[in-house]
Parts: structure tokens; C-alpha cells; sequence
């Protein structure tokens, strides 16, 4: 029989050795107090990225109250789960013609996603089974009015209470997706970004609109203009609907036929000013909804049946470039990259205005044959 081997003993360590660690122990602890008392310059802390800038003066109470509120709300990480959707919230005047389009592109996507119909004026006959259901209580909306921004806290207050949706679509009744529906999640669960469109723009349709009734709270150096077709993740949404003291200064000094013949509409300035201030980082400044503002006119460019073209939506789907002009004399262009977590990418996922009579069209184009082939950037 062959003996067990007896156990190894470990050597001890050397004086040499055991010094050796303690130095090594010693430097790194050094280096983590310097560090932490004698940061580099170009560091912040995460927690002071959450909290907006204060202005150079002693805020007001309420201001003070609302900054540590929309702190602790940025401060609040994200919840990803297999179960995160996409609220897709319509704000419509009453029917929405583009159901069946809609329904092609939720198709199959059950669980990813959740509806919401705000219908301002008669209640909507829906014809796709996936509206039916999904109207919220509505009160009146006038065009130019803060009861624009009102139905917009409506519908975000009511898809705020499923926990699981983690982004927010604002869209219209003349709205249409340009991409599947897997495209579209990715693009905007795939990063930590509001698209809020936000540009500053010195003209008669930008800043001769502000007042100074919003002072002390909103500088004019604050005040900024953008499309109302936002898309926003969760933080934000909470943020929009708590939001009382900045909300109230637009609902009493941003309306129509306001002194000095300005006319001020909340719906263009109310969000882009208040995460301008709040969290300029945390918005990507395009709106990843295209509308056509070439024409110069009080509305954007409206489709017809004939517009409808492949042409057309590989044009829309090839710009990967932000655009503003300016409103004064000037016309100052500035164009930015769309760049989606810092690769360059298409900046539309949707598009308006849309006669209902483009349906068909529409359809066709994502139906049949050598089309969907073509359509490499738009459907698939």
C-alpha cells in the first residue's frame, strides 16, 4: 500500500515580501484620496451631471423644490426588462385614417408595445382591433393654445401608470412610420436620449416671442424653440407631467395675441426651454418625427396621394442631418449630425402630413414585390 502524501504546508511569507505589499497597499490609497480630494478638471461627478445648472443668483423656493425633484428623478436609473415597450400616444382630432397602416406595423410585436388615443373633438371609430379600447379621457385642444401641452401631459400621464413603458412617442393623426417596427424599437430603447427638438432661434418665430414675465425663473438666454412631436424616455415623461412652476409661466405668458403683437405658442416652447435648462445632455435637439417646413407657410408641406412615391420616402429616410433655420433677416443654418450613441445615423423614424387618401399608397409600398425589395432603409 502506498502512503498518502502528507499536505503542503505554505511557506511563510518573507519580511521582504510582507513589506513589499504593505508599500503597494499604501501608494494605492494615496492615489484614491488624491484622487477623490483633487479630481481632474474635465471630471464631474455623476451626481452633480443629474442636477441642472444653477443660475449666477439665489434660486426661488420653488425653483429649489423643483430642481431636487427633477434630480432625484435623473438620478432614478432606467428599468430594462424583457417586458419594456414603447407608448405610442396619437393626439388627434378624431378618427385616425392610418389605423390599418399602424396595425401592418405592430403586427407581431404584441407585449412591445402600447396605444394611446387622445381624440380632441368626437370620439374615434376605430377600424383596427388594436385602437379599439385605447382612448383616454380627452378635453377640448385649440390650435396655439396650452391645452396643446395639457393633452400631452394627458396622454403621458396615462402611459406613466404601466410601469413596463420606458419610452413615450408623441404622434399625430397625419403621422406614418418609415421604418419596421423592430428598427424603431431599437433606435429608440438603444439609448439613454430624449429626441426633443431644441434650437435657439433670435427671430420674430423664436425669442421676440418670450416675455419677461417669465423672469426670474426663465431668462430669455433660456428660452428656446423646437417641434412639438417629441419622443421621450421615462425620466422625462415624470418630469413633464410633476413640472408646475415652469408650465405655469407658459400658460400665462406663452399665447397667441400677447402684448406687442406677439404671439407665443406653448406647444413650440414649452419642452425645448425646459430641458434645455434642466437636462440640455440628456436631449439629442431633432425631433426623429420629419415634417417639411420648406414651403415657408404657417403649416408644414401636406402629402397628397400622388406625392406618396418611393422617391419620396428614400428621401426622408436617407437624411441623417439635423436642420434649423433662423426666423430673422438673417436665416442663419445650422446643420448637425444625427448621431445616435455617437455613430452617425438617419434622423427620421416617422413622418407627417399625410392626406388620408395616401393610405393605399402606403400599403402598396410595404406590400408588394419589387418595392419592399427597393426599400432598404424604410419597412425592413
Amino acid at each position: 500500500m502506498k502512503a498518502a502524501p502528507l499536505p503542503r504546508t505554505r511557506a511563510a511569507a518573507s519580511p521582504r515580501r510582507r513589506v513589499w505589499i504593505l508599500a503597494v497597499a499604501a501608494l494605492v490609497s494615496i492615489v484614491v484620496v488624491w484622487a477623490y480630494h483633487y479630481p481632474p478638471q474635465h471630471y464631474a461627478s455623476p451626481v452633480s451631471n443629474w442636477l441642472p445648472v444653477e443660475p449666477d443668483r439665489e434660486l426661488t423656493d420653488d425653483e429649489r423644490a423643483s430642481r431636487v425633484v427633477f434630480g432625484h428623478m435623473l438620478s432614478t436609473p432606467p428599468v430594462r426588462s424583457r417586458g419594456s415597450k414603447i407608448a405610442f400616444m396619437f393626439l388627434t382630432p378624431g378618427n385616425l385614417p392610418f389605423e390599418k397602416l399602424w396595425e401592418k406595423f405592430f403586427e407581431g410585436h404584441e407585449g412591445r408595445y402600447t396605444i394611446y388615443v387622445h381624440a380632441s373633438r368626437e370620439k374615434p371609430e376605430h377600424v383596427s382591433r388594436l385602437f379599439i379600447g385605447r382612448d383616454i379621457h380627452s378635453d377640448k385642444v385649440q390650435w396655439g393654445q396650452i391645452s396643446m401641452v395639457d393633452a400631452e401631459r394627458r396622454l403621458l400621464a396615462n402611459a406613466l401608470q404601466d410601469i413596463d413603458n420606458q419610452h413615450f412617442v408623441l404622434l399625430s393623426d397625419s403621422c406614418v412610420p418609415l421604418h419596421n417596427f423592430d428598427y424603431v424599437y431599437d433606435y429608440l430603447m438603444g439609448t439613454n436620449l430624449s429626441f426633443i427638438d431644441s434650437f435657439y432661434d433670435p427671430g420674430p418665430h423664436g425669442n421676440f416671442r418670450y416675455s419677461q414675465n417669465m423672469l426670474p425663473e426663465v431668462r430669455e438666454s433660456d428660452f428656446r424653440k423646437g417641434s412639438q412631436w417629441f419622443s421621450v424616455k421615462r425620466q422625462h415623461a415624470l418630469m413633464t407631467i410633476v413640472d408646475s412652476l415652469y408650465y405655469t409661466k407658459f400658460k400665462l405668458y406663452c399665447k397667441p395675441g400677447m402684448e406687442g403683437g406677439r404671439n407665443c405658442y406653448a406647444d413650440e416652447h414649452y419642452m425645448p426651454t425646459l430641458f434645455n435648462m434642466m437636462d440640455p445632455n440628456g436631449i439629442a435637439n431633432w425631433s426623429v418625427t420629419h415634417v417639411d417646413w420648406s414651403e415657408g407657410k404657417w403649416h408644414p408641406k401636406a402629402y397628397r396621394a400622388q406625392d406618396v412615391t418611393y422617391g419620396l420616402l428614400k428621401n426622408i429616410t436617407s437624411i441623417d442631418m439635423s436642420h434649423h433655420v433662423t426666423s430673422d433677416i438673417k436665416k442663419v443654418v445650422t446643420q448637425n449630425p444625427c448621431l445616435w450613441n455617437g455613430v452617425k445615423k438617419p434622423c427620421y423614424l416617422f413622418a407627417r402630413k399625410f392626406y388620408p387618401e395616401s393610405m393605399n399608397n402606403l400599403i402598396n409600398m410595404c406590400t408588394f414585390g419589387r418595392t419592399l425589395d427597393l426599400l432598404t432603409n424604410w419597412w425592413i
